[in-house]
């Protein structure tokens, strides 16, 4: 059920005034780090309720005069043909992706910086691409001793082997397309470099989690533990904060443990570090923009299941291992909760058990919970859909949306075509027989207006799912989790 509790107006105001801070404390010019997802930060939109995944890109849009972004991209995700997992394309397609999507917004992209090159072939070719499409490429290397060997990283033998990065604006955001891929590493080299031209330029890093002025063991902090859960990432009290300031302030561990190096490069670079700990490093304001915790706190709670279902799942799929799985259930406990705390999870365990098959359950905004079963016309997520379909538009549950005339076609086409054995509908195939069904029957258009109602809606189902069902789910902006068990024992699954 979904309950505001963060103002992302409010957010994106307070957000953009602190980067004009920051800018003017450092006389001009800012190196901003931008960690976390800058289009489609789902998961800050679920433990944030009311938060916009495009938040931070339309906070940037109110400063877009003054930004430019660089694009950092280590080489050897390249070479690896690294994958994002969550939207499945390489880390070098997600440049043209964020190109892409950053002019759409009106963002002026500089360049793209390749971070620990050494002569990778396909990071060359990669180059040569992205000059074809008049993108500035600029090259930054391998350094030996980092980080640790401060005298070396902070000379001409370290950041001054890499590419100087001809930038124009006020404020650089350097991003990327994910973790690993050398934006502090850019940042720190660009003030080196700027140093050496004579001109006076800081360095800014902006992380959404954990959010630094919320207790340690805050639903949404531990959330972020268990997103992460795979990086064994580990929230932890700043100690660097706590003894400059003697105030309590939220970190995580890599950050914390690297600022020791972090604050030698600034006093090798300028004679000084303008920061007393890494939380002074951040300019995050999301956490003074929450106006209902209880909501907030029963959102995280809820993506925190979610994460400790993902991870079985994971391990049921071959993706993962068990510590993850270890992880998360040490978050649950630390938070309180359990897997079946949820009543939809309840609810879709009840029905399996009932029918004696696999079965789902939706919880509806405004707090109904339905069911789905599987038929021979049907698997159960596709019922299930169509059930919240009716129930939000007012239809009797009786009707059939979809005439089993316009079914049978398609079940035929499935297995004696195109050669798959399961002929139940997945959701992807209802929704377009559905949209047929609306071209000339009133109730279907009704159902098929309901569809933007399903944002945010809960789904748990008794069976991993088909990683078509997955995709049109998630499109629909539904929370999927699913008991980490197949439908059948065969060994293949799709």
């Amino acid at each position: 059920m979904f309950k505001k509790g963060f103002d992302n107006e409010k957010y994106i105001k307070m957000q953009s005034e602190q980067i004009k801070k920051r800018i003017n404390q450092f006389g001009g010019k800012l190196y901003l780090e931008f960690g976390g997802k800058l289009f489609d930060d789902y998961h800050a939109s679920r433990v944030l309720p009311g938060f916009n995944p495009d938040s931070k890109v339309k906070m940037l849009v109110e400063l877009k005069d003054q930004a430019e972004v660089v694009i950092a991209i280590n080489a050897s995700d390249i070479e690896k043909s690294k994958v994002r997992g969550d939207i499945g394309i390489t880390y070098a397609q997600d440049v043209l992706r964020h190109i892409d999507a950053f002019r759409g917004f009106g963002l002026y992209v500089g360049s793209v910086v390749l971070t620990r090159y050494n002569s990778q072939s396909s990071a060359g070719s990669f180059q040569k691409r992205l000059e074809s499409l008049g993108i500035k490429v600029y090259r930054h290397y391998s350094i030996e001793g980092y980080p640790s060997d401060i005298s070396t990283i902070v000379s001409d033998n370290g950041y001054g082997k890499n590419d100087y990065i001809e930038t124009t604006r006020s404020l650089v955001v350097v991003t990327a397309p994910g973790p690993g891929s050398g934006k502090m590493a850019t940042c720190l080299s660009q003030l080196y470099h700027e140093h050496k031209r004579g001109v006076t330029a800081g360095y800014a890093k902006f992380e959404t989690f954990p959010i630094w002025n919320l207790p340690l063991n805050h639903p949404v902090n531990i959330a972020y533990e268990a997103a992460t859960a795979d990086l064994n990432d580990v929230n932890m009290i700043d100690p660097f904060h706590l003894d400059s300031y003697g105030k309590l302030a939220v970190n995580y561990n890599r950050d914390v443990e690297i600022f020791p190096v972090v604050s030698a490069m600034f006093e090798k670079i300028f004679g000084e570090c303008p920061y007393k700990s890494p939380t002074d490093m951040g300019v995050n304001m999301a956490g003074n923009c929450i106006f209902n915790d209880e909501n907030v706190r029963e959102a995280a709670n809820a993506e925190i299941i979610r994460r400790a279902y993902a991870a079985l799942c994971n391990v049921r799929k071959g993706l993962s291992d068990s510590r993850e799985v270890a992880k998360t259930e040490l978050l649950l406990k630390t938070a309180g909760i359990s897997l079946g705390d949820r009543p939809v999870t309840k609810a879709a365990i009840k029905k399996a058990e009932q029918l004696g098959q696999p079965a789902a359950a939706i919880e509806l905004n405004d707090g109904r919970i339905l069911t789905g079963k599987t038929s021979n016309l049907l698997g159960a997520t596709s019922a299930l859909l169509l059930n919240a379909l009716k129930a939000l538009g007012g239809i009797d549950d009786s009707v059939k949306l979809i005439s089993p005339n316009i079914i049978e076609p398609i079940q035929n086409l499935k297995v004696n075509h195109l050669g798959n054995h399961n002929p139940r509908l997945h959701t992807d195939e209802v929704l377009v027989a559905l949209s047929i069904c609306a071209a000339n029957d009133p109730t279907a258009e009704i159902a098929m207006q309901q569809l933007s109602k399903l944002k945010n809606c809960n789904v748990h189902s008794t069976v991993i799912l088909s990683s078509v069902d997955e995709r049109i789910l998630k499109k629909l902006g539904i929370h999927l989790t699913c008991e980490p068990k197949y439908q059948t024992k065969k060994l293949f699954h799709n």
